[in-house]
């Protein structure tokens, strides 16, 4: 099995300093990319190219989400601001554009259009998504699922080039380490007041709270208002029994594979993401 280098090859389009001294830039999907770079390297037709899919793949993902970030509020910007929002705008745009030029170079041109066809997918389920936020219509649980596939949607692309065992498991295992993802990423959210609206445990208190509860939320709510709703409706205690569940399923699945080499490293995620949620509820 190649060596997992993805975030040093990606490294090369990410890491300007222009980028880095005016803006942000999301978390790299390095968990999934572990993941397609270590179950392409089982597939005899799909292992010379494992480390070109996970690359494209990586920079696709990280320009929609850069993309995700730029504040679309129609509120006063300082210079500042201005630069960083429109360096978000450039830099996903770049990231994006990128997979054209590298699968071309490599004659993969059947790969442009299903990346392509993912992306469309993406933003049709981003839509959704947006449509029943605004009309203030999701269950705490659906707003999960909904984004546990949007973390998902562009891996899925592969499930129709995967052979064996992998047609069945390929798709269960992505679901178990997009959840993941998509848990630890929620509980980051109770840190932050500005990104506590919307998030899980926004929808959980719209869904179980009282009036009150609920009518507070609808502002920008003080960290210690976030406390006592944590505590009150056991909100991190509920994100870790899922997280929890979502691990066990992925070795659970992983016990299923012949490739000592393939358990190890989905045992190592599965070891990554408890790790992750036992640092959260340290802090």
């Amino acid at each position: 099995m190649k060596p997992y280098r993805i975030n040093e090859l990606a490294s090369k389009y990410v890491e300007y300093d222009m980028i880095q001294t005016y803006t942000e830039l999301p978390a790299f999907p390095d968990p999934r990319l572990r993941l397609l770079h270590a179950v392409l390297n089982e597939h005899g037709t799909l292992a010379p190219r494992s480390e070109l899919y996970s690359l494209v793949v990586s920079l696709v993902q990280l320009g929609m989400d850069t993309h995700d970030l730029i504040d679309t509020e129609e509120t006063r910007r300082s210079e500042t601001e201005m630069r960083a929002r429109q360096l978000k705008v450039l830099a996903g745009d770049y990231f994006s554009s990128r997979f054209y030029q590298l699968l071309s170079q490599a004659s993969q041109i059947s790969m442009v259009s299903k990346i392509s066809a993912a992306v469309c997918e993406v933003n049709r389920l981003k839509m959704d998504l947006y449509i029943k936020m605004q009309q203030s219509q999701l269950k705490a649980e659906e707003y999960l699922n909904r984004l546990t596939a949007l973390k998902s949607e562009m891996f899925q692309l592969f499930t129709g080039m995967m052979e064996g065992v992998f047609v069945k498991l390929w798709p269960e295992m992505l679901q178990d380490v997009s959840r993941c993802e998509t848990v630890l990423d929620e509980m980051d959210r109770f840190e932050s007041p500005s990104r506590f609206y919307q998030s899980w445990a926004y929808w959980h208190v719209m869904q179980e709270g009282t009036p009150e509860e609920q009518q507070s939320l609808n502002h920008k709510p003080e960290h210690s208002l976030i406390y006592d709703l944590r505590g009150k409706y056991e909100l991190q205690s509920r994100l870790v029994t899922k997280l929890k569940a979502a691990a066990d399923s992925l070795r659970h699945t992983a016990a299923k594979l012949e490739s000592e080499q393939l358990k190890k490293v989905i045992q190592d995620l599965a070891d990554s993401f408890l790790e992750k949620m036992a640092a959260h509820t340290r802090a």
